[in-house]
């Protein structure tokens, strides 16, 4: 069975760097929900405009909406091993995660939390200067906001089921990098 691991963590800890990473040196399919979830707001999809007005306010996709776009691509890959990037937010979307992956007789393998405190996610994603609207530094504090309310939980989720692997975001990205792929075995 190919390895599905779910790489968790707020906004602006590094994931998406360290999903590419691992896309490019181990093999893994990558699906991140934001990459997903931007793509059909740019192609004006009823999911995109739906899930646009959730962005720009900072808050979460709707648990409905990420779980129809992500048990989609799931599917798509039954023979790779499948990195989750920013899936699931939710306790609600972690047992859907569990289900998708169960109807396609996989299981996850392994949480990831790469755990950065709030001002240096604040620093980091202020300073990317994309003129994205999400990247404001109010937005983003309404985003970790939210991300404690409603993610966190996930860490006790997963802890109880044994999954779960604590890294040190706020290193530099080799070091992280080393320490997630440690962790996704």
């Amino acid at each position: 069975m190919e390895r599905t691991v779910a790489l968790l963590g707020p906004p602006g800890s590094g994931k998406g760097t360290q999903a590419e990473r691992l896309r490019d040196r181990c093999g893994f399919a990558t699906l991140a929900t934001g990459d997903l979830l931007r793509e059909a707001r740019r192609a004006g999809t009823d999911l995109g405009r739906r899930a646009a007005e959730y962005m720009d306010r900072g808050d979460l996709v709707p648990d409905e909406l990420i779980i129809a776009v992500m048990r989609d691509a799931i599917a798509r890959l039954d023979s790779e091993p499948i990195l989750l990037d920013g899936f699931p937010r939710t306790v609600a979307q972690a047992d859907a995660l569990a289900h998708a992956l169960k109807d396609r007789g996989r299981e996850l393998t392994a949480a990831v939390l790469v755990d950065v405190p709030d001002d240096v996610v604040v620093e980091r994603i202020s300073s990317r200067q994309q003129g994205r609207k999400d990247d404001r530094p109010e937005t983003v504090r309404e985003r970790l906001r939210v991300y404690h309310r409603e993610t966190e939980p996930l860490v006790a989720y997963y802890a109880e089921r044994g999954l779960l692997r604590r890294v040190d975001g706020a290193l530099d990205a080799d070091a992280v990098e080393a320490a997630v792929r440690a962790a996704s075995k």
